[in-house]
């Protein structure tokens, strides 16, 4: 039988099963609400149905409390990474481990690492969400929360917040409806409240407006056109060339310039790449917007982020590396015991940091 207690220091109550099914044992001389005659008879229908209701309502609102309060973990700026265990180091690190103690929460109110954070949570949100654990989850969210009100402050790059947010409901809805709520950490009532929250984020996201006070001043057509096409040449993204090209009229015909196409398509994929997927027109020559598309059906885009993890191969440490400080005190950001600290250092992508802790 589930326990049922108002105290959860108590020990429960005790049952016995009869012909009837289980009843509640109650020893004469306990202290309850009701008199020892009224135990004794024998309409005992709905006799503890208001307590149980009460008890049912207490733990959800206790979880509830639970997934709304703020975890307090350790701020470090670098992790020890040890996949097995040995004698100087008992267990190994987990994923959910290096999202409890690496500062995350930091990292999202700077620019060079917001968008290398945002990527990390879209594919934790795809693929992994299922393997953190209940402390993890919870500041997985947590930390998503402070992602969504950078965006809603700064408005600073909502597209990619706005896709975390699809994936996250995409892949906690294939979680319940076809795998089954039991692969979820938590109570259920969490869950949904977690989803309720989302879809808040999602409806704050989509009425996100640009204030007035941020438009003043000079803007992208007011420059010159040789240097608006400069701007666009060093945009990384295709969905961004193509929304500034709906924009204005002028901006359409530089975004349809194959020389910046070309350009984008030399930036993701190599050589091979090309003489694999190669497509030319009527003319013989190569549309580049086309083999752009085409090449990403097939191959993954580079990744270009101002701020990245780096992993010590010499002290396998995983760190947040501070640059200024590497440059004027050569603190690496880490203790790290090589003669040469700079040889032994490797940036980490999204990918390679899931990786890590397979």
């Amino acid at each position: 039988m589930p326990f049922l207690g108002k105290d959860w220091r108590s020990p429960g109550w005790c049952w016995e099963k009869t012909d009837s099914g289980w009843k509640r044992i109650v020893l004469y001389g306990q202290e309850n609400d009701m008199d020892f005659p009224e135990l004794c008879s024998d309409n005992k229908e709905n006799m503890f149905v208001e307590d149980v209701c009460d008890l049912s309502n207490d733990k959800r609102q206790k979880d509830l409390y639970n997934s709304n309060t703020k975890s307090l973990f350790v701020k470090d700026k670098w992790i020890y990474v040890h996949k097995v265990s040995t004698k100087e180091r008992q267990g190994y690190s987990t994923l959910g481990e290096a999202l409890n103690r690496l500062d995350f929460s930091t990292a999202v109110q700077d620019l060079r690492r917001f968008n290398y954070v945002a990527k990390l949570f879209q594919l934790i949100a795809k693929y992994n969400l299922t393997s953190l654990s209940g402390a993890a989850q919870k500041n997985y969210f947590n930390v998503l929360e402070k992602i969504v009100q950078k965006v809603l402050d700064d408005c600073y790059n909502p597209r990619l917040v706005k896709d975390i947010l699809q994936d996250l409901v995409s892949t906690l809805h294939s979680l319940t409806v076809h795998v089954g709520r039991v692969i979820l950490v938590g109570n259920i009532n969490i869950w949904l409240s977690r989803l309720e929250t989302i879809v808040k984020w999602q409806e704050q996201l989509n009425n996100l407006q640009i204030p007035k006070h941020l438009c003043n001043g000079m803007s992208l057509s007011d420059l010159p056109i040789h240097m608006q096409n400069k701007i666009m040449c060093k945009l990384s993204d295709a969905c961004d060339i193509i929304n500034l090209g709906q924009a204005m009229p002028n901006l359409h015909y530089l975004s349809e310039d194959k020389i910046l196409w070309k350009k984008l398509c030399y930036f993701h994929f190599s050589d091979k790449e090309f003489h694999r997927n190669l497509i030319l027109t009527k003319s013989d020559n190569v549309d580049w917007k086309l083999m752009y598309f085409t090449l990403k059906k097939h191959y993954p885009l580079k990744e270009q982020y101002g701020d990245t993890l780096h992993f010590c191969k010499h002290c396998h440490i995983l760190f947040w590396q501070d640059l200024h400080l590497a440059l004027i005190f050569k603190d690496w950001g880490h203790p790290c015991t090589a003669i040469d600290p700079d040889k032994c250092l490797m940036p980490i992508s999204p990918q390679d940091f899931i990786e890590l802790f397979q």
